[in-house]
């Protein structure tokens, strides 16, 4: 059943975030690099599995799914691990925070990331407002509670999200010296902590991402196709 699993992606992209939930369960899954520098999200073929024409895109037996979010849920449910199961003790707050994560840290990020998406104005004036938003997030998020994923030895969902956000707000988006991680200490311990896991190390291979790449990140150098 795994072997119907196909994951389009690029290189440090958000298809990252769904590579390290399949990586976690273990599953067999197949990848089509989607060439970005081609616009490739963009084609017909694409389009027809994600109108939106942004990656990643999994193709599952339901059916071709996209939004990162959708697909880690669908994958912690379909195959049991990375959330509570429905109805069980922490599965709200679980499907809360990865919501969260969807629906407003990785959007700040997409605004930092691309400025001139968001309005006609200077694409640093934009960026300084965004960056001020997105510590003010960071900080919430550091402060948590019901959120005891961030300090767990075990594999979470939430955690293949948030993981990849932590690396780009250090790598992308203008001139990085305002970003240390450091300054959240329990979201720099939770990158260290999850960059130590064998699903990341395979994940990072396959994308070409140094040994550190959430806790002290380098640019990556994919063995095929563009971060950007």
């Amino acid at each position: 059943m795994t072997k119907d699993l196909c994951l389009h992606y690029a290189p440090d992209n958000a298809s990252l975030c769904v590579r390290l939930a399949l990586e976690e369960l273990g599953l067999d899954y197949r990848t089509k690099l989607v060439d970005r520098r081609a616009k490739a999200q963009k084609s017909p073929a694409f389009l027809a599995m994600n109108p939106n024409g942004l990656i990643p895109v999994l193709e599952t037996p339901d059916g071709p799914m996209f939004e990162t979010g959708a697909i880690l849920i669908w994958l912690a449910d379909r195959y049991d691990g990375l959330m509570p199961v429905p109805d069980a003790p922490g599965r709200a707050h679980a499907v809360q925070w990865l919501f969260w994560l969807a629906n407003t840290l990785h959007p700040t990020a997409r605004m930092l990331f691309y400025p001139d998406h968001y309005g006609d104005g200077p694409a640093e004036v934009l960026r300084q407002f965004t960056r001020r938003r997105l510590m003010a997030q960071l900080d919430l998020l550091e402060r948590a509670e019901h959120a005891d994923w961030i300090d767990a030895d075990a594999p979470s969902a939430q955690a293949c999200y948030l993981a990849p956000l932590l690396r780009w707000f250090a790598l992308y988006g203008g001139p990085t010296g305002w970003f240390d991680l450091s300054r959240w200490p329990r979201l720099h311990s939770f990158a260290l902590r999850v960059e130590q896991r064998d699903a990341v190390h395979r994940a990072a291979g396959a994308e070409g991402l140094c040994r550190t790449p959430f806790s002290d990140p380098r640019p990556c150098h994919p063995p095929e196709g563009s971060a950007v």
